[in-house]
This record gives C-alpha cells, structure tokens and sequence, in this order.
C-alpha cells in the first residue's frame, strides 16, 4: 500500500499538506455556507483533504479513500464547495502518476463518479420547483467543466506515469547491457588467460618431463629443454603482462599475436618434441584483418597445445588455405585413449565435459562470424575452422 519514499519526500509532502491545511481553514471559514453553525465540518474537511494530500505519494490509493470520505463529510454537513477541495486535484493526479494499477483505474473512475456527484449535490437543492432548461443547462456545463477539470489532473498523472515508467525501462535496459559487457569481458579474460597460460604451460610440462627423464643419460638433452621451458616461461609472462594492461586499458591497447608470430608457435611445440607438420596453400594474398590473424593465431595456439597435452606423441599436421573471402584451417593428431572428447560430449559415462579449450576456440571463430568443429576421426583428433577474411574488420 505505502511506497518507498526518501526522508525529504515525506518531509516535503508533510509540510505541504501542512501549510496548504493552515492556507484553505480560513478561507473556507469565512466563505458563505448553507448554515451557520457547521465550522466544525470545516475544520473536519480541510483537516482530511490536507491529509489526503500528505499521502498522495506515499500511499495513492488510501490518500483517494481519504479523499472521498472528506467529500462525503462535506456533503452529510451541507458544506459547499471549498478552497479544500484543490486538495481532490493532487490526489487524482497521484493516483494516475505512482498508484498500483487498481488506484490507476479508480482514479480514472474517480473523476467521472465525482463529477456526476458535484453536479447532483449543487442542483438537486434546485429542483424542488421542478427542473428548468437553463438549470438543465448550467448542470451539463458545470458537470463537463468538473469532468475536464478532475480528467485533466489524472491525465497529466498518466503522462508522468508514463515518462516514470520510461525511464524504469531504459534504467533497466542499462543494467542489463552494463551486465552483458561485464560478462563478456570476463568470457574474454577468462578466454585469453587460456589461450596464453595453458599453452605455456603445457610446454613447459613437456620439456621438464623430457629433461627428467634425459638428465642421467643425456645432460645436453636436459640443458636444452631446461632453456626451452626458460624461453616458453619468459615468452608466457610478456603475455600475462600484456593481458593485464589491456585490462587495465582497453582491449585495443596492447599489441595482439599476428600471423608473423606463428612461427615462434611452431617452434615451441616442435621445442617440446612434437614433429609438427604445417602446409599453408595457398598463401595470403593481401592484408588479413587484424581480428583473423588473432582468430588464426589463438585457434591454432589451443589446438596444437591440445594436441601437446593428448596426443600421442605422433606428428601434429596443421593446414591453412587463404582463400579471396576466406581463410580455411585445420589441425590433425593423433589421441590416446583417453583423449580430448568433443566440445559439449562427456569424456566417458557419466562424467562432465573436460576443459574449456574447445568452447574458447568455438568463441574465438564466432567472432570474427566464422565456425568450427572439432572432434574424433577415427583415431584422430581434428579440428577444422573457417572464418570469413571481411569478418575481421
């Protein structure tokens, strides 16, 4: 019933009521009356019009209850119409402005019912005699101008309601957005610490277990996974430092890995003993948009640290065809048997899905409005891109 108001609205709305209950008394005790010993009625009325108009806000549908009791008071005490009754008008408009749906309505009904109750409580006095056409006519004139004055108030009510409610959607509408982008830019980070960590460290993995198990038998082995994983770690933390000022920045603010940088790709995963095999045909033609080179470089970056982490160990091919409007890839290893299931498959009965590397690969094609699949071909692994060359602008 009551709405959520701050302490100044409340404080506002009182001393209004207050002040205009104390302005319309003596008014209404100095204008004319139909008898001459009713200031009590007087008093009542302005008191519960003023009261009205202190809850007009807080609580519309009470504030137009106590509204018609105080114009049943008036009338049961043959009162007439009194400065107190401006009071009916911010009521009205209150009930279409911050009233529940019901007050809404009622209020609508309000100004009808009270304008058809005015005009029979003024000229019912007058019919005694009988009804004459110019009392026929100052009755329709009076209860047209009371309807437009009281439907004018509750309209403009309903325009403010309507503005209020604008405002609630587009508010609304923000947060939303603002809430979207918020999770967007956590799919982004989560996606690029992926794409820059799990790589990384799957070399790393690989080369320390290599110098493990050559440190005994071949020390120039171990030497050299050693600066492998010392290359791979130092080339990892440039990446996480270049994460973080793009996410203290903005994203376009930091350099991004390119075409150029594929070959460094290639030779730490060559580095961590994998015999790699790459066919590009044909060539890039031209410029490649800067979104799919990244595309590119992040696809073939999780797939082939996938192929390092589940693979067998056999040779991993990798593909690139530039086409005019297109640019088709695909990476091929072998898996053990316990390898990378497909995206959203469960890696055996009963178990959830592993890992988040196809579903980031999956993200990082729809991008730039391109797809992929991935999953088993007999003993093998493959993922397959396509992405559209005037995608990545």
């Amino acid at each position: 019933m009551f709405r959520r108001l701050t302490r100044t609205q409340l404080v506002i709305d009182i001393v209004v009521a207050g002040l205009f209950a104390l302005v319309a008394l003596p008014f209404d005790l100095s204008i004319g009356r139909f008898n001459d010993n009713n200031a009590l009625g007087t008093v009542l009325v302005a008191l519960l019009m003023g009261g009205a108009l202190a809850l007009r806000r807080a609580a519309p549908g009470l504030a137009l209850t106590v509204a018609w009791v105080g114009a049943i008071v008036q009338m049961a005490m043959a009162r007439p119409p009194s400065t107190a009754d401006i009071a009916v008008f911010g009521v009205l408009y209150a009930t279409a402005a911050y009233g529940s749906r019901r007050t809404f309505w009622a209020g609508l009904a309000s100004t009808f019912v009270g304008a058809l109750v005015i005009t029979i409580y003024l000229f019912a006095p007058l019919t005694d005699g009988g009804l004459s056409v110019s009392t026929i006519t100052t009755a329709l004139a009076v209860a047209l101008a009371a309807m437009f004055g009281l439907g004018l108030a509750w309209t403009v009510g309903a325009l403010v309601r309507t503005g209020i409610r604008a405002r609630e959607n587009r508010r609304a509408q923000e947060v939303a957005e603002a809430e979207a982008a918020a999770e967007s830019e956590r799919t982004r980070i989560a996606r690029d610490m992926h794409d820059v960590v799990a790589h990384s460290l799957a070399v790393v993995i690989a080369q320390a277990d290599g110098a493990r198990y050559a440190s005994a038998s071949d020390p120039d082995a171990a030497a050299s996974a050693l600066g492998t994983i010392s290359t791979t770690a130092r080339a990892a933390l440039s990446d996480v430092r270049m994460l973080l000022a793009q996410l203290r920045h903005r994203q376009a603010d930091g350099p991004q890995p390119t075409l150029a940088d594929l070959e460094q790709l290639y030779a730490q995963v060559r580095a961590a003993g994998i015999a790699l095999r790459v066919d590009v045909d044909p060539a890039p033609a031209g410029e490649v948009p800067t979104g799919v080179q990244l595309a590119v470089y992040r696809i073939l970056q999780e797939a082939l640290t996938n192929a390092l982490r589940h693979g067998a160990g056999a040779p991993v091919d990798v593909a690139l065809a530039w086409h005019a409007d297109r640019v088709e890839l695909s990476v091929r290893n072998e898996t053990t048997a316990a390898g990378v299931p497909a995206s959203g498959t469960p890696a055996g009965e009963g178990e959830a899905p592993r890992g988040h590397g196809v579903i980031g690969m999956r993200e990082r094609a729809q991008l730039v409005g391109g797809t992929l699949d991935a999953g088993r071909e007999g003993g093998d692994f493959v993922v397959r891109a396509t992405l559209p060359i005037g995608g990545g602008e």
